[in-house]
């Protein structure tokens, strides 16, 4: 037995192969994690929208006056109302004055000077490719929690990608969100793709 022989390292050849394997997982993995990555994004705008209608209603209840949530085209100055967002802005709203807010987006936030702002957020949150479409800009919440004045049915903000036919619903490979508020105040998120029973249906 050779007792001079020392153990070496890696070969070029061995590192060549090793990265070829590397890549060619990579490139197999791509679509998976391209699709992880939008759902991730879609999530966390969904949650972010959610948790802010949930504080918007919990200061109503708390302070036991009107708190208007309102979805806006801008966090400007030249901000206006909007149902494809894709920002939003929760205010005090105890004189019920829907225009307060418009053109007022970047005031300081203040529970005592107009427009009464107590936050405001960007939809993109989750990312630049997220989108929201809803039945209404505006939720005004009561002090006992509920929508005010009390909407026909269900007010619906849908997150999405820019174009919903990416959506699983319709045929893509995105899980796409729904944020539902009832007329009672009551708050959920699910899933267009899924069906009834799962808890997770729309």
């Amino acid at each position: 037995m050779d007792t001079t022989r020392r153990d070496r390292g890696v070969t070029l050849i061995e590192l060549l192969v090793g990265l070829s394997i590397f890549a060619l997982l990579m490139v197999m993995a791509a679509p998976g994690l391209s699709d992880w990555l939008a759902n991730a994004r879609l999530r966390t705008t969904a949650e972010a929208l959610s948790a802010s209608l949930q504080a918007a209603k919990g200061e109503a209840v708390a302070r036991n006056t009107r708190v208007r949530f309102q979805l806006t085209s801008t966090l400007g100055d030249d901000c206006a109302l909007n149902t494809s967002g894709p920002h939003w802005v929760v205010n005090l709203d105890p004189e019920a004055d829907a225009a307060a807010v418009a053109g007022r987006c970047d005031a300081a936030l203040s529970d005592t000077v107009a427009p009464r702002l107590m936050s405001r957020h960007h939809a993109r949150e989750g990312g630049a490719l997220t989108a929201i479409e809803a039945t209404a800009s505006t939720l005004v919440f009561n002090g006992l929690g509920r929508i005010t004045p009390v909407p026909a049915g269900d007010v619906v903000f849908d997150v999405r990608p820019p174009d919903d036919s990416e959506c699983v619903a319709n045929g893509g490979t995105r899980s796409c969100l729904r944020v539902i508020v009832s007329p009672v105040g009551q708050i959920r998120t699910c899933s267009p793709s899924v069906a009834a029973p799962h808890p997770g249906a729309c």
